[in-house]
């Protein structure tokens, strides 16, 4: 009992000193490289007299580059991962009012443009202890009202894609991936946005690879698809139809700009030595801890090879003598970099949604009579509530060294050793 209380009255939680006491290292991710790409095109821009705009030579480049990595097709640069979004489901041209099924865990920019387009967001609930959904959990959601999927990969981990995929191809049902957090992820050796029809990547600059502040990707195999995402991200201009034809479709201006596309080229190809990092760095923390009572790294889904943007990360409750909040109030105090409750990524639970707040006080699109579902269905999430309750997130990057996986072991170490059920 003594030696209990002497691990914690050592806590930083209750005054005792801390493991880390300077703050982790920020990313540093921009560097020279990136400084000079823009220096020459705006040299360029100054000796040719027009200032940079967007569908150039830069913007071009990117998007041949990353359809090379992703194993060819097409791919249209946006302003952000939430119009990508956007533009993959309107170049789709759906019925309004029809469903599109989406996981309970996304970024609300990964749902909201369900609504804005006049259709209907389904929630999904996610697989058991994940973020993802899954293929079960999309299925029971499948009705003649459904007219698409929007399948996210949490984290860089990579959800059951192929399952998914498998299940929409029986019912003819188009599948959007966003790949936001999960650039370079692969599942069965095979890339995450390559499993759907489209597959849309932010590239803000808190991701992989960024486009300086807002940007976006939007990928495909198919041309014919390719075609309306540009006419769907540019205004509805009739890129590809006949000399004389006007805009085709009412659309906004998604354009990335050439400035951007500069600095994403260069991003770009750092990013397979970001994901290999990221992936050693959790190794070693997932062997760091292996032996720990109270908190584990799940393993991912079996074929999957995780691109991690941050670390899910699980709290064993019947372990422990304490609640989740006071164990990650106590790792936080120690200096660690945490999150320790996800639910800001659940935008069916938030205000918006729940008061159905889209178009002014209408509650369109669900309130339409032309809607012939229940504008009314709930949708609890069982899985998705009991993982967030269970789970925490590890912030971390692929420039933290040896000094940093040996911190943030410690700080495990200490935490564990206060609270282990012993």
């Amino acid at each position: 009992m003594q030696n209990r209380q002497n691990r914690l009255s050592s806590l930083a939680l209750h005054g005792g000193p801390q493991v880390r006491s300077e703050p982790f290292p920020p990313r540093g991710l921009i560097g020279p490289e990136e400084k000079a790409a823009l220096d020459a095109l705006l040299d360029r821009a100054i000796a040719g007299g027009i200032a940079p705009g967007y569908n150039g030579d830069e913007e071009n480049a990117y998007c041949e580059e990353f359809a090379a990595f992703m194993g060819g097709g097409y791919v249209d640069a946006v302003s952000s991962g939430t119009a990508g979004i956007y533009v993959a489901l309107k170049a789709l041209d759906l019925e309004p009012f029809s469903e599109v099924i989406v996981g309970a865990v996304t970024d609300p920019g990964g749902m909201m443009p369900i609504p804005l387009l006049n259709l209907i967001p389904m929630i999904a609930d996610t697989a058991p202890n994940a973020y993802n959904t899954g293929p079960e959990q999309v299925e029971a959601l499948i009705s003649p009202r459904t007219g698409a999927i929007v399948v996210a990969h949490i984290g860089g981990e990579p959800a059951d894609v192929a399952g998914i995929v498998a299940i929409a191809r029986k019912q003819g049902l188009p599948v959007i991936e966003d790949c936001a957090q999960a650039h370079g992820a692969r599942l069965d050796g095979a890339l995450v946005g390559a499993f759907g029809d489209v597959g849309v990547f932010s590239t803000m600059f808190g991701k992989h690879h960024c486009t300086g502040g807002q940007g976006g990707l939007v990928y495909t195999r198919d041309e014919n698809h390719y075609q309306a995402i540009r006419r769907a991200s540019d205004r509805g201009k009739p890129f590809f139809l006949p000399s004389g034809s006007t805009n085709v479709v009412a659309a906004l201006n998604f354009n990335l700009s050439d400035l951007a596309a500069a600095m994403g080229r260069v991003q770009f190809r750092k990013l397979p030595a970001i994901v290999s990092r990221r992936r050693a760095i959790v190794e070693r923390l997932r062997d760091g801890i292996r032996a720990l009572e109270t908190v584990s790294v799940p393993p991912p889904l079996a074929g999957a090879e995780p691109s991690y943007w941050f670390l899910r990360m699980r709290f064993h409750a019947e372990r422990a003598t304490c609640a989740k909040k006071t164990f990650c109030e106590a790792l936080a105090a120690e200096g660690l970099p945490i999150t320790p409750d996800y639910r800001m990524a659940m935008p069916h639970t938030m205000e918006w949604f729940v008061k159905r707040r889209v178009f002014g006080s209408s509650g369109y699109p669900w309130a339409s009579p032309a809607y012939t579902g229940d504008p009314d269905r709930q949708f609890p999430c069982p899985h998705a509530n009991a993982t967030m309750d269970t789970h925490f997130n590890l912030n971390f990057h692929e420039n933290w060294g040896d000094g940093e996986i040996a911190d943030a072991v410690a700080i495990f170490e200490k935490v564990n050793a206060a609270y282990a059920r012993r």
